[in-house]
């Protein structure tokens, strides 16, 4: 199975990208990974995917298809989500840790040399220090891209806008007053600026949570952000790190279990399409939401690697009831995890 993961590592991302499993069923454990249409991977030759690779490609959103008396998770793989700020001022550097710790590849662009160094000593994954119009000019922008426009005064917006506005993204967004906001859009549309391009701009930025100070207009920002982000029900769940560790040929000695949240019912701590990888050393990549929930999945993992059956596995963690309240489960849901040995 460890050719499916290299495939995803190698995979265009600018394609329409499925990992599809059956998750219950005649054909349990088999696996595809379909890109544009087409199967690059199947765990099984002629298998299930074959004769029903319209109606698994038709799928829009991460989520069960039912086919044949089989359940087929489908999920709809995102990209790496980057985070391009324009602006390196005091509001940036919030942005820039919240950014980071909500796993965004965090670009900065700024051209004054000694902000661009603090927004390097907040963490940032690239600085640019350029001029904005130079900068942007190195961003190529795609789907799960999003631009914040912070700069220190509306010139800059508008020309921060300006190259940002017909670049694929995922999230546009501009601070400023309504009259600072106003004044770049209807510039812009002066110079003929296609309407329907402004109106998707986020503006004022963030959520209306009455933020005053930098660290407060950083969470409303990041908040919009994410809100925006979710909407897609992508999954996500093969971070760089995560299929770094699946194909680290150092740790093919040992056994792996990769767990997957295929479903999920009442409040769950993480989405459907998390993932967890699971060594036979104890050691984990990522998580599933910590608690008593994943001590539970941890300890069939191990077990499913002493029995050494090689059978992929799907189990139930119900965190409702008394027992679940007494193990400390707080979020009070169910959910459903795939488990597969990876060797």
């Amino acid at each position: 199975m460890s050719g499916l993961y290299e495939k995803i590592s190698e995979s265009n991302s600018s394609y329409k990208n499925i990992i599809a499993t059956v998750v219950e069923g005649e054909n349990f454990g088999e696996k595809a990974f379909i890109s544009k249409g087409r199967i690059i991977f199947e765990s099984k030759v002629d298998g299930i995917f074959g004769n029903n690779l319209i109606s698994i490609s038709k799928e829009t959103k991460t989520g069960m298809l039912c086919i044949g008396g089989n359940r087929i998770f489908c999920e709809i793989l995102g990209t790496e989500k980057k985070l391009v700020i324009c602006g390196g001022g005091h509001v940036a550097i919030p942005i820039i840790k919240i950014g980071l710790m909500a796993d965004y590849h965090v670009t900065v662009i700024e051209d004054r040399f000694s902000f661009a160094n603090n927004a390097a000593r907040a963490g940032a994954n690239e600085v640019i220090c350029d001029p904005f119009d130079q900068g942007l000019e190195k961003i190529k922008g795609d789907k799960n891209t999003s631009f914040v426009i912070v700069t220190r005064g509306h010139r800059y917006d508008q020309i921060c806008l300006e190259k940002i506005i017909e670049k694929t993204n995922a999230y546009i967004g501009m601070i400023g007053s309504k009259l600072r906001v106003k004044k770049v859009l209807d510039q812009l549309e002066e110079k003929g600026m296609d309407a329907k391009y402004l109106e998707k701009v986020h503006t004022p930025i963030g959520l209306k949570i009455n933020a005053e100070t930098p660290v407060e207009i950083a969470v409303s920002i990041m908040a919009e952000l994410i809100q925006v982000k979710n909407q897609k029900k992508e999954s996500c769940g093969y971070s760089k790190e995560l299929i770094k560790a699946i194909n680290n040929s150092e740790d093919n000695q040992q056994k792996k279990v990769l767990t997957t949240i295929i479903s999920r019912k009442g409040s769950a701590p993480r989405e459907v399409g998390t993932k967890m990888l699971i060594f036979q050393d104890g050691r984990t990549v990522e998580t599933l939401g910590g608690g008593c929930a994943e001590a539970e999945i941890k300890r069939s993992a191990f077990s499913m690697i002493s029995e050494n059956t090689g059978k992929s596995e799907l189990i139930s963690v119900d965190m409702t009831g008394v027992d679940a309240e007494e193990d400390g489960m707080v979020c009070g849901g169910l959910i459903e995890v795939f488990m597969e040995i990876i060797e």
